[in-house]
């Protein structure tokens, strides 16, 4: 993985979230890989569950912004710091997401595992 790569992918992870597109972002995956959330819950395993998990957990946020910084990089695992913002309907809750991501990849630049620690700060929009 090099730097171009991965911030390639990370760009893309972002436009699938901005977008709100499961399948953009499963593509970025490999079909057995592994989602973990937070690190207090099992992963999610395979495209499917990614999928599904994606279209329930960002489907309804609007007005998203994503971003990132590289924190580390080796050959096929990765440090990234991430942050989100985005309006959450129906109660119109502004969410600003900071998080970490641990990435591994295989040797096509897909992903095998990513693992995410964030917190949230919710503001009430009227």
């Amino acid at each position: 993985m090099t730097e171009e790569a991965l911030r390639s992918w990370l760009d893309s992870y972002g436009r699938a979230w901005e977008t709100r597109d499961p399948e953009a972002v499963v593509r970025l995956f490999t079909e057995d890989a592994t989602y973990q959330e937070t690190p207090f819950v099992e992963p999610l395993r395979g495209r499917l569950a990614i999928a599904d998990y994606w279209s329930r957990a960002t489907g309804s946020h609007t007005d998203v912004h994503f971003g990132y910084e590289l924190l580390a990089l080796d050959s096929n695992q990765s440090i990234a710091h991430w942050w989100c913002s985005f309006v959450r309907p129906p109660a119109k809750a502004s969410l600003n997401l900071d998080g970490i991501f641990v990435l591994r990849f295989d040797g096509g630049g897909r992903c095998r595992s990513l693992r995410e620690w964030w917190h949230r700060q919710e503001n009430q929009t009227r």
